[in-house]
């Protein structure tokens, strides 16, 4: 059911391209399904994704990296790339090996089915963040960034990491207000200005639950060489289900 319930999702039209990064929501799939499969079927899928989420629940620390083992499917099971999970451990000081996390997260399970969609032995990197420190998300960026140009050649039969920041936009106002706001927030991504969305977030009230990893994934993307971001799809969760007086707003980009 799951399976069928992505592929139904996925855009059939399009060519997947190698990118540097995405950003895509992770509500329930009945509601932001179609936007996530808008961009990962634009996307070829390497070997290793690097995933960056928001901490919902508050346990763990602030920056959290799941360190190894396996992530159990429907699908079937999603390796940890230890390797490089300790690499960024290794490189990035307020990082911490932790699984508590994760063990009540969503945000980034829900990418796992489209991933696996696009490549089925994929290898991934769970990273939650805690915090919406933009200090602290710039320098997680940067050692994301640096570590992805520095070992770029050790996957080269797939190219370099892939880079996924998950959030979900503005939440529970009107559709109309939603889509102001989240207005503002997409400028910004697109001229890939973690500044400036930071900023628009707080001028304008975003309760955009994944700011700070959205901010580390546009600094690393914009160290690695990026020049824009595309907005490949946005839908409100009224646009599912009709009632427009109180949604949440689903964009997703590909850099």
């Amino acid at each position: 059911m799951l399976e069928a319930d992505v592929t139904g999702y996925m855009d059939r039209s399009t060519q997947p391209k190698p990118k540097i990064a995405a950003i895509c929501p992770h509500a329930g799939l009945m509601y932001s399904g179609p936007v996530a499969g808008s961009v990962y079927s634009r996307i070829l899928v390497p070997e290793t994704v690097i995933l960056v989420g928001p901490n919902h629940t508050g346990i763990g620390p602030a920056l959290s990296v799941y360190p190894e083992g396996v992530w159990q499917m429907p699908g079937g099971a999603v390796p940890v790339d230890g390797n490089l999970a300790h690499e960024i451990l290794a490189r990035c000081p307020q990082a911490e090996a932790d699984t508590s996390a994760h063990q009540r997260e969503h945000c980034l399970e829900v990418q796992l089915p489209f991933l696996q969609n696009r490549r089925r032995q994929v290898r991934i990197v769970p990273i939650v963040l805690g915090t919406r420190d933009p200090s602290l998300c710039q320098a997680l960026g940067e050692c994301l960034a640096a570590i992805i140009a520095q070992y770029a050649n050790t996957y080269a039969s797939s190219g370099p990491p892939l880079l996924v920041a998950s959030t979900d936009m503005n939440h529970y106002e009107s559709d109309a207000i939603t889509r102001e706001k989240d207005r503002h927030a997409i400028e910004a991504i697109t001229q890939l200005d973690p500044n400036g969305l930071d900023a628009a977030v707080a001028t304008h009230c975003i309760s955009m639950c994944g700011i700070a990893p959205t901010l580390a994934v546009l600094h690393a993307a914009r160290l690695l060489g990026a020049g824009g971001a595309t907005l490949v799809s946005y839908a409100t969760s009224g646009d599912r289900n009709g009632d427009r007086t109180r949604v949440v707003g689903y964009a997703g980009f590909t850099i």
